[in-house]
């Protein structure tokens, strides 16, 4: 099959999905894997203890990722989910209640009994409330 059969025009990869066009710009952008990831790379860089830990089939810790806003904590979070064949939860402290906290966690807990881990990435975890740090903590011990 051709380019005009297939409708790829420009020989464009398109095995992975890409965030439509009327995406952000930044969401478009975005890493698609830990080789494309700019910085850090005393964490993720070759031979690196978190890019050992996900290339020996280690199991991700629990982690905190600390930054200024738009230093790619969250792409990080998800490219360590995804590298390590792991659901992708985010929730912002700020947006969610303890009602959505508590989805998350039921939803995590049930796909756990099928096999499938997840990573629950809370950002701005320190704005969390007294009620919502309750609701975290049966799940996190």
């Amino acid at each position: 099959m051709d380019r005009w059969e297939s409708g790829n025009l420009f020989g464009a990869n398109t095995a992975e999905p890409s965030p439509s066009t009327g995406a952000p710009l930044a969401e478009r952008m975005r890493p698609r894997s830990l080789s494309e990831f700019v910085g850090q790379s005393h964490l993720v860089g070759e031979g690196r203890l978190l890019r050992r830990l996900l290339e020996g089939g280690g199991t991700l810790p629990s982690l905190i990722l600390w930054g200024a806003p738009g230093t790619g904590k969250t792409t990080l979070a998800r490219l360590l989910a995804e590298s390590s064949g792991l659901r992708f939860i985010p929730l912002s402290a700020v947006f969610s209640g303890v009602k959505d906290l508590r989805e998350a966690i039921q939803e995590a807990r049930k796909e756990e009994r099928y096999g499938k881990r997840t990573v629950l990435f809370i950002d701005e975890i320190h704005r969390f409330n007294k009620a919502q740090q309750d609701a975290l903590l049966p799940a996190v011990e």
